[in-house]
């Protein structure tokens, strides 16, 4: 019989299929549709001498280019359009192809129609991959065979002929991916929603819409997991198709997941201590109350509480780099909004220096300033996010000069010499800079290997 993934392959046969982006999660989609045969074009915007020979190699095997500022200029004709989750969806060329006939897809999308195993999947302006990694983390120690993907982990729709109906598959699913999601995963969870992406969105109503879809299109043998304590994500409880699994840590939940008297409950019996959580954070208490969740009936409760004492987190998150003279370095990097600082700087007993700043992605930063008053000490600002940062903490009601020290920096690697400087023995140090990496770095994986590299090279 036909693998799924080959029947799919076969369908595009004699079809011109587009695909924006050559990328981690497009190229194996790219390899995939040459091997079964099918016309490609590929359509990115970076010239032909960043990939290194790569786009050489794909023509030598049938694959057609267009490349550079009008890389988007080719699609009209086309039959089939993969978008990339970084390009929206309504940008003049894709509407006029859709118009005239196309049909626009993504990977992601694609891999959704041809899963045949239970699907978990994560959104949220906060907490995505930590949770994502944490619900993965149970299901294998409880002995699924589980795959990982969306955000992270390799792209799945060309291993989807590897999957079986037994399986386990775990999804992070960001908004610029969920914005044309027309299917929804068995479990849906959605961690919290904030200003964030304003960048790309139109508003935050569209940003929240595009988060519904991870549920919207649920029937009502599935599961819904929401944060009670966020106004937005409660509110889907009343739109959801399916059951409804609630979240806090602020309050007891009949039927739900909550904190009473440091341990954590679900429906009603007692999961796991807080103290068990080997990750700081009242943020990743919520995490595991999402997680719990989640994995409700497919995880033991001690397979939970045996991998909360060992699971240390995920690279870029609150990640210890190194002590040094005392003083305990943090790398934050992932914290691309002011609530993700936010939660940062409230895992600390102590007031920290922090590192903040970068890209504007046109969100808020009012939040933030009374924040920075109460739980830093010294605050050191570079990027283009400086001002609207210092402004902030200016603004706070309970600024005083001087509390905290707020200090300008022509880069990372000054704030960290001035980080230095100003460290005693027992601060913590912590760069969460409450803004996107694209102003100065190609992502926020590579904003914090630099800041690990300037804290681990200083003597």
């Amino acid at each position: 019989m036909e693998s799924a993934l080959k029947e799919y392959f076969n369908s595009l046969k004699g079809k011109k299929v587009a695909v924006i982006g050559l990328g981690v999660s497009n190229r194996p989609l790219v390899e995939g549709l040459l091997d079964a045969g099918v016309k490609v074009l590929v359509c990115d915007k970076r010239r032909r001498e960043e990939f290194n020979g790569l786009i050489e190699t794909l023509e030598r095997r049938g694959m057609t280019a267009a490349l550079g500022l009008s890389y988007l200029d080719r699609l009209d004709g086309a039959d089939v359009i993969f978008r990339t989750p970084g390009l929206r969806p309504d940008v003049p060329q894709i509407e006029r192809a859709v118009a005239r006939g196309a049909k626009l897809t993504s990977e992601m999308e694609a891999f959704l129609d041809l899963c045949p195993c239970r699907m978990i999947a994560v959104t949220g302006s906060d907490g995505k991959t930590t949770t994502t990694t944490i619900i993965a983390g149970l299901l294998k120690a409880a002995g699924y065979h589980t795959f990982v993907g969306g955000n992270i982990g390799r792209p799945l729709l060309c291993q989807v002929d590897d999957i079986r109906p037994d399986d386990m598959v775990v999804l992070e699913l960001s908004s610029f991916q969920l914005m044309t999601v027309r299917q929804s995963p068995g479990i849906a969870v959605v961690t919290n929603l904030a200003p964030n992406h304003l960048d790309v969105h139109k508003d935050m109503d569209e940003y929240v819409n595009a988060k519904r879809n991870i549920f919207a299109y649920q029937d009502s043998g599935d599961r819904l997991v929401l944060n009670a304590d966020n106004e937005i994500t409660a509110s889907f409880a009343a739109q959801a198709r399916g059951a409804v699994t609630l979240f806090s840590r602020k309050k007891a939940l009949e039927g739900g997941v909550y904190l009473k008297d440091k341990t954590v409950y679900c429906a009603g019996r007692p999961v796991l201590n807080r103290d068990d959580i080997l990750l700081p954070g009242l943020h990743n208490l919520e995490n595991y109350m999402a997680a719990i969740a989640a994995v409700d009936g497919l995880v033991p409760d001690e397979v939970i509480r045996e991998y909360a004492r060992t699971f240390g987190g995920v690279e870029h998150r609150i990640e210890l780099v190194r002590e040094l003279d005392g003083v305990r370095y943090y790398n934050d990097s992932i914290a691309s909004s002011p609530s993700r600082t936010i939660a940062g700087l409230r895992s600390f007993a102590q007031k920290v220096i922090l590192i903040a700043g970068g890209y504007d992605k046109h969100i808020p930063y009012d939040v933030l300033g009374p924040e920075i008053v109460e739980h830093t000490k010294t605050l050191l600002l570079t990027g283009d996010t400086a001002e609207k940062i210092k402004a902030a903490a200016l603004a706070a009601p309970d600024y005083r000069p001087g509390q905290p020290d707020i200090c300008g920096c022509v880069d990372l690697k000054e704030a960290v010499e001035r980080a230095r400087a100003a460290a005693e023995p027992g601060d913590v140090v912590i760069m969460s800079p409450a803004s996107a990496s694209f102003d100065r770095f190609k992502n926020f994986e590579e904003r914090g290997n630099y800041f690990k590299d300037l804290v681990n090279a200083l003597q």
